[in-house]
């Protein structure tokens, strides 16, 4: 059995099924692929999205497989990483100009084509920062020492005694200067990237570190830039995929005789996988439409079953280690040393990822390669699919990425690449195929459902003495505790889902930080401790103490006292190398719940777009609002309830808060993400806000769907005014 990275980000990114399309090889095909001499035959586990395997890939260590200097003095910069609107195209080239010492305007960014960047695992997990930000950075230093050395050389002088900016090397002593350009002539620099290179250390950043406009964003303001559902190829088709009545359903009879009789259309039927192309989007629709399949599923469970269901369907992942779980201490003998025990169960709902631009493919045959054009998070990924899919070699097939209009971590596989691919094939002319938004809320995997159970105590004056925490399905991201705990038993246990699952912004972290810190809020309130002084007393990392604090001073948290109407909480956390603490502000009137402000404190290291960074916190603030107040999946027997935005409601503009965003910018750290962990803290607040004002302490995500029960909360209110 193959072992898997033990990471447990890693893990919940490759653990989730694909949509499968097991194509049937014909016997040209087969002999085509194979040739002559002995056939060995390997399975391919399809419980690894490509990638897994990244360590059989080694990155390229020489400057020309990154980096090029043009004749013209433009630096191109090549990275596997791919913009999906979280604005790394800027910052990942601000720290290509610090290094190299160029103007900004003169960078442009490749990225995202398996044909002309070097292997990467996928834009995931705020990794681009840390990882393919130092990596880039290592490359422009190497090529400014070997510039400045061929400048030295030429020169016949020490490369101490040169400078470096503006793409130019000067001698300041004669005053002479020579650009880049100039030096390198247009050749490659085809040298080794230095182990550990002199980098510009963050205190000394002038083009990083400061705010920088978004590159090419004129284009997208103005719609200039073409997504892939923009594009078009000469004798294009547009295609569309027959699909099942339900989950797990099996193809077992069709008919595409009238669908045939649409002028100028291709069907294709190759094992369960049925569609038609033709020259128009409406012409392909009604091409679908006349083809009758007939489909069998079994009967499936709906969402009013789901967490008893989590819970009494767990797996066993043989063949797969998990950093799931920690023991410290023993929780049995902490139990008869506390003076406050409290132990709750909350639940998070399946959440789909609802990107502005559903999945779309262009995809073309072309002279024996196949070439696809398709928005996803791992375009590497997405060209082993289309390897297995068709049988085809690596050199075969090019998967482009154009900047896609989102993915919240909800392009990781490319069935639409695969699908549009298929439709080519079968047309002999390049095809496109863009899902609708029913498919994309129905066949593309949602965010995981989940079950946790908390178990605490503690001493009178506060200290924290035993902590249990059990996630069951939605992932072990972010599942311990910041706090002191002298005994910890903490433990994820995967489930058998009913629905297909994957990685969704921040992971399993979003609903770890809402149980935690809406349990920490539960027992500070049966100690009669203030929130904020209650994790203070338990909190020893200083760089989330002073996320705490920078949030509570900002908010003014304290100076004024909750009431029926209004209710003020404050969760944070640590995730992905940041340090998180938000603080919200709800308004209650008439069983209704509105966020009316909120202040999110958060530490990432040095910062490298001050502008990018705010924007990607409010963001993520809005984004999870969504989840927290009324986003949810419903579903029965196989079929998604509401798969349409008039039925699944996501934040509006109405429903936004006034958001204060407070940057705390570690000089002395190194740079980390910020796509996800800045989504981490918004639930939980707004659960402890809404605490404050009613007493009611709503624990399942989401709190609000249908508003809260006036009565309800009016009782609550009361309760909590005779506990207090």
């Amino acid at each position: 059995m193959r072992k898997i990275a033990t990471d447990p980000e890693l893990l919940q990114h490759d653990l989730f099924p694909r949509l499968l399309h097991p194509f049937e090889v014909d016997r040209r095909d087969f002999f085509k692929i194979m040739g002559g001499g002995l056939l060995v035959c390997a399975a391919v586990s399809h419980a690894q999205e490509s990638g897994a395997g990244a360590h059989g890939h080694e990155l390229p260590n020489t400057l020309d497989s990154w980096l090029l200097i043009g004749e013209d003095g433009q630096v191109t910069v090549f990275s596997g990483k791919v913009e999906v609107g979280q604005n790394i195209r800027t910052s990942l080239a601000q720290q290509v100009a610090e290094e190299l010492r160029v103007p900004l305007s003169s960078l442009r960014m490749v990225m995202g084509d398996t044909e002309l960047t070097p292997y990467d695992l996928g834009t995931f997990g705020s990794r681009t920062t840390p990882t393919m930000g130092l990596q880039l950075r290592k490359v422009a230093a190497s090529a400014r020492a070997i510039l400045a050395q061929i400048a030295a050389e030429k020169w016949h002088l020490t490369e101490a005694a040169l400078i470096l900016d503006q793409g130019r090397v000067r001698d300041p002593k004669s005053g002479r200067t020579i650009s880049y350009a100039e030096l390198t002539r247009g050749q490659k620099l085809a040298k080794t990237i230095a182990d550990s290179p002199a980098l510009v250390p963050p205190k000394d950043w002038r083009i990083a570190g400061l705010p920088a406009p978004k590159k090419d964003g004129q284009d997208f303001v103005t719609g200039a830039h073409k997504y892939t559902s923009d594009l078009s190829l000469p004798g294009m088709l547009h295609g569309k995929v027959v699909r099942p009545n339900a989950f797990h359903a099996k193809l077992v009879s069709w008919d595409t005789s009238q669908a045939e009789k649409v002028p100028g259309t291709s069907v294709v039927h190759d094992g369960d996988f049925v569609g038609a192309s033709t020259a128009s989007l409406s012409a392909a629709e009604r091409a679908s439409s006349a083809i009758h399949a007939q489909w069998d599923a079994l009967p499936q469970i709906s969402d009013a079953e789901l967490f008893t269901y989590l819970k009494q369907h767990p797996v066993e992942e043989k063949g797969i280690e998990h950093n799931d779980q920690l023991v410290m201490g023993s929780v049995e003998q902490a139990r008869a040393e506390a003076d406050k025990q409290i132990a709750q169960t909350y639940t998070v709902a399946y959440i789909a990822h609802v990107p502005l631009e559903p999945r779309a493919a262009v995809a073309e045959w072309k002279d024996g390669k196949l070439t696809v054009w398709t928005g996803t998070q791992r375009p590497f990924a997405v060209r082993d699919e289309l390897v297995e899919a068709f049988h085809l070699s690596e050199s075969g097939v090019r998967v482009i990425v154009p900047d896609t209009g989102s993915a919240y971590g909800g392009k990781h596989t490319g069935e639409v690449a695969v699908e549009a691919a298929r439709l080519a094939k079968a047309a002999g002319k390049p095809v496109k195929l863009v899902w609708t938004r029913e498919e994309e809320f129905t066949w593309a995997y949602f965010r995981p459902a989940g079950v946790i159970d908390i178990k605490s105590g503690a001493k009178g004056d506060g200290t924290l003495l035993f902590w249990e925490f059990d996630n069951y399905n939605s992932g072990p991201a972010a599942m311990r505790t910041p706090y002191e705990v002298p005994h910890q038993h903490i433990a994820f246990h995967p489930s058998d889902t009913p629905l297909r699952q994957g990685s969704y912004r921040s992971l399993a972290a979003a609903a770890n930080h809402f149980a935690r810190e809406s349990h920490m809020d539960e027992l500070a309130h049966e100690l009669k401790i203030d929130p904020l002084e209650f994790r203070l007393k338990n909190l020893k990392n200083e760089r989330l103490r002073a996320a705490f604090q920078a949030a509570a001073d900002k908010f003014g948290w304290g100076k004024q006292k909750s009431s029926p109407t209004r209710g003020f909480g404050i969760a944070g956390g640590i995730e992905k190398g940041g340090h998180v603490a938000t603080s919200a502000e709800v308004a209650i009137e008439r069983g209704t719940v509105k966020v009316t402000r909120v202040v999110e404190a958060f530490d990432c290291g040095a910062v490298v777009n001050p502008q990018g960074l705010r924007n990607q916190i409010t963001g993520a603030v809005v984004q999870g609002l969504g989840g927290a107040l009324f986003e949810a999946i419903h579903f029965e027997n196989g079929r998604i309830l509401n798969p349409h935005l008039a039925e699944y409601r996501v934040p509006r503009f109405s429903d936004l808060p006034q958001i204060e965003v407070v940057l705390i910018d570690r000089k002395d750290q190194p740079s980390m993400g910020a796509g996800e962990t800045p989504l981490t803290g918004i639930a939980p607040a707004v659960a402890n806000a809404i605490f404050s004002a009613t007493g009611l302490r709503l624990r399942s995500m989401p709190l609000v769907p249908a508003g809260l029960p006036a009565a309800e909360s009016g009782s609550a209110r009361n309760a909590l005014a005779d506990h207090a």
